[in-house]
């Protein structure tokens, strides 16, 4: 069992203005070796993938994007882009997302599969972005919110599927990959909703976000439905286990990252990590600033990306504290 409640030893002493950006769920920031932090996105329309770029955080709120990719008319790859993610791996840039299709039935809309681009510019911004296809699982089922890292020179992919014989949503899964584009060897579950806090309104562990720390590797992901229930709950495995052993991984039993009506941020998730100018560890998620919602969460557009520096605890663990009020705040 992971236990989170030690006390933080490692002191969040930038805060930034959030949100950050308005109307971007499922943020994803990736800083550079370039200096540059670069930046992705859900759009309120679900029919693009856009890219933008910045020497800082909150620079991000004001640079223009660039459009890397636009959805089909019809058939796969037609409707609801979802959760962009940008990569460097082996020298060329990679965005992993997912899509679904247009039909005359609601179900096509959530029939998601995942799929890669690839840029071979030393910019991202620029140059062609070029399709590598699906990434192709154990199942042709629902499929999402894709998440690669490198590891003792292995490449891992960790996502989120429907497992046709689980009951639920969607489950947590890690493979090696031969290539950006390609799984190879044995995919293994290493989450599957069980808690609580993980089933509200659907059985959902989705959205992974890797992070590195103190000999351990950490994964944060999110869970239950897309409104205020919306949380952050977390895996981890020792540095030098095999991560392709579902018993090397062990969940959380409570969430990590969660409602807070103190400071008025609801449904926080859809993580990614990133460290601050200054080299601190820095948490992106997105959150709206309110409870009630009319109609299926997922149309309303106002879960804005967000950053928030992060601690540590005295078990090595991450401290990820509260989400933060809106507005300017002084630092420490």
């Amino acid at each position: 069992m992971l236990n989170l409640k030690e006390t933080r030893t490692v002191d969040a002493t930038r805060e930034y203005n959030n949100p950050l950006v308005e109307q971007r769920a499922d943020p994803w920031v990736y800083k550079h070796n370039d200096g540059y932090y670069y930046f992705t996105a859900s759009v309120p329309e679900y029919d693009r993938i856009e890219v933008r770029r910045s020497s800082t955080l909150e620079g991000l709120r004001d640079t223009q994007p660039v459009v890397a990719w636009r959805k089909y008319e019809t058939g796969m790859l037609s409707a609801n882009i979802w959760a962009p993610e940008i990569h460097f791996i082996q020298g060329k840039w990679y965005i992993y997302f997912a899509a679904a299709r247009t039909t005359e039935t609601k179900e096509g809309l959530f029939d998601h599969r995942m799929y890669v681009l690839e840029n071979t510019s030393a910019n991202p911004l620029e140059g062609e972005w070029v399709e590598k296809g699906q990434v192709r699982t154990a199942w042709e089922s629902f499929a999402l919110d894709a998440t690669t890292f490198e590891h003792q020179g292995r490449l891992y992919y960790v996502w989120a599927q429907k497992d046709p014989e689980i009951e639920g949503n969607s489950n947590l899964y890690i493979s090696a990959m031969s290539n950006p584009w390609t799984l190879s060897g044995e995919q293994v579950m290493i989450s599957t909703p069980e808690h609580p806090w993980e089933v509200i309104g659907f059985k959902v562990n989705e959205g992974a976000a890797f992070l590195k720390r103190n000999g351990r590797i950490f994964i944060s992901y999110s869970a239950s439905a897309t409104d205020h229930n919306y949380c952050m709950g977390l895996l981890s495995a020792d540095e030098s286990s095999d991560l392709l052993d579902p018993q090397s991984w062990t969940k959380s039993p409570e969430p990590v990252f969660q409602t807070n009506e103190e400071t008025g941020q609801y449904g926080p998730g859809h993580n990614s990590f990133t460290v601050s100018e200054d080299g601190q560890d820095v948490l992106i998620y997105h959150a709206r600033n309110y409870k009630e919602i009319t109609g299926d969460p997922l149309y309303d557009p106002n879960r804005h990306t967000r950053a928030q520096v992060f601690g540590w605890n005295e078990n090595g663990t991450p401290n990820f504290g509260i989400p933060v009020r809106d507005g300017i705040r002084q630092g420490k």
